[in-house]
């Protein structure tokens, strides 16, 4: 090495001779995940956890959060979950729900076992819908000849015998609802479009949730909308449009369960979105991110409970999917839910974890800093236990004590959960940046020094601009993972007048 190529190196190594100080890491790490509470699923969904777990080998957390997905979909159709407040609020049995994990962690694997009892169905709705089409296309034909028949009776027809004719022929045929029960990645519009000719209980299923979160439905200029509308649906109420266009839509008796799947850095948009926690849809939706199960997957032949218990899921989910669903009279897609109260001995548990919970939100509480969702999380607590209770049982009357303990103990999963991510929600885009910055230099920039440029030229995209590079090197001398250069230093072929050691550990 040239006597000048050495003194560099002796420079960039010793960094004027100082020892630097282990660097601090930019962000605190977040504590362990919570466990989820995979016995508190229940018999049937706690099984099919474990099974999917055994034969996908995925996080715990991502199995049981799939399974009680799907069975919130299937049985949210069928019965309203009766609160125990004044004379009785009736609440939906859906449920949100948004799994962290990224890529790896065989998410896909997880939703394909999880949801099949679900494609069976539309598989079987296809077919059904095949044949209703052909049979509604003949009878739309038939009526529309007949009313034509009746209009040209006599030149000059009595408007009374006119108006009987017609009443005789009655309604017109309507067409046979669409086949989908899952959508991946819906706008408003078109949600309430499927809603009104289709299945008037349906999912938002993605197991790549960047479809859904980063799609058309959540851009600058339909997020409010959406969050809007999905809330209200969360909530029960009827869907209610007014267009120029379309004109006006009321949809009562109308149902969407949601569960994303989505990598780290696709849900931490979702999360840190003001306008949706403030809006609500934060706080009607349930969140996980176990701990990665990667390095753990080594080849072993499957349990032979294994398909057993996935074999008893699925036949579970078929036959409350198959079950007739309870619609308003004459109307093809309007759902009546039958009330589905809880038992005595479970009313008093609630309203004693409503008032524990309540005693949490103080200014000063542990809840206060996920404010929005501790206020809901009676309610996902009856809500899964109506889950669990239909599951069990889709004829039940009520829901037992068991099912309740057993959704309270989930609830409090979720709240764990959401307040070990709260943290990470409140992490600046800046230090965001900077982190992003240094995992950069740290995997992929070879060189012992850097300069702003090669930061703003050849780093991550976020980075395009010397402004932005010298606010990041500026916190990252600050953390001790680089240290200035003062007689700058020969990086990559080029003299830079500017120049930092990387501190790589």
């Amino acid at each position: 090495m040239p006597p000048e190529g050495a003194e560099i190196r002796r420079l960039v190594d010793t960094a004027e001779d100082l020892k630097p100080e282990p660097p601090r890491p930019l962000m605190r790490e977040l504590p362990p995940a919570d466990p989820f509470p995979i016995d508190a699923l229940g018999e049937v969904l706690g099984a099919s956890a474990k099974a999917i777990q055994d034969r996908v080998q995925a996080p715990i957390a991502i199995c049981g959060q799939a399974a009680l997905a799907a069975a919130a979909l299937a049985c949210q159709a069928h019965a309203d979950v009766v609160l125990p407040i004044g004379p009785g609020q009736a609440k939906p049995l859906s449920c949100f729900f948004v799994t962290i994990a990224p890529s790896g962690e065989r998410k896909s694997a997880v939703d394909a076992e999880a949801m099949w009892p679900i494609h069976r169905r539309e598989t079987a709705l296809r077919e059904q819908h095949d044949i209703d089409s052909v049979e509604f296309a003949n009878q739309r034909d038939a009526y529309e000849c007949a009313r034509k028949q009746a209009l040209g009776q006599g030149a000059k027809p009595d408007r009374a015998a006119l108006a009987a004719a017609l009443d005789a022929l009655g309604p017109p045929p309507s067409a046979p609802p669409l086949p989908l029960l899952t959508c991946p990645e819906p706008t408003y519009e078109g949600l309430c479009r499927v809603l009104a000719a289709g299945q008037p209980s349906i999912g938002i299923f993605a197991a790549e949730g960047g479809q859904f979160i980063g799609g058309h439905g959540m851009s600058d200029e339909t997020r409010l909308r959406t969050a809007a509308g999905l809330s209200a649906a969360w909530d029960g109420d009827p869907i209610r449009r007014v267009r120029a266009g379309d004109g006006a839509t009321i949809l009562p008796g109308r149902r969407v369960a949601m569960h994303l799947m989505a990598q780290p850095a696709v849900a931490d948009i979702w999360l840190r979105d003001r306008l949706l926690a403030d809006q609500g849809v934060l706080s009607r939706t349930l969140l996980s991110a176990p701990e990665s199960a990667m390095g753990t997957r080594l080849s072993r032949t499957e349990a032979p409970e294994t398909n057993a218990a996935m074999a008893r899921y699925g036949a579970r989910l078929l036959s409350i999917l198959e079950k007739p669903l309870p619609l308003a009279r004459g109307k093809p897609n309007e759902l009546v839910p039958r009330p589905l109260p809880l038992s005595e001995l479970a009313a008093r548990m609630w309203r004693a974890f409503g008032d524990s919970i309540e005693a949490r939100l103080s200014h000063d509480g542990e809840l206060r800093p996920i404010s929005g969702l501790a206020n809901k999380l009676p309610e996902h607590a009856a809500r899964i236990a109506g889950v669990l209770t239909l599951v069990r049982d889709i004829g039940a009357s009520e829901i037992a004590a068991a099912e309740l303990a057993a959704g309270i103990e989930l609830a409090q999963h979720y709240a764990a959960e959401a307040l070990r991510l709260h943290g990470g929600s409140q992490i600046s885009a800046e230090l965001r940046a900077t982190q992003q910055a240094l995992d950069w230099m740290l995997c992929h920039w070879r060189e012992p020094a850097i300069s702003l440029p090669d930061l703003y030229q050849r780093g991550p995209n976020a980075i395009r601009d010397a402004r932005v590079a010298r606010q990041i090197v500026a916190t990252l001398e600050d953390h001790g993972w680089l240290y200035r250069i003062s007689q700058g230093a020969e990086i990559a072929g080029t003299r830079r007048r500017e120049a930092w050691r990387v501190v790589r550990g």
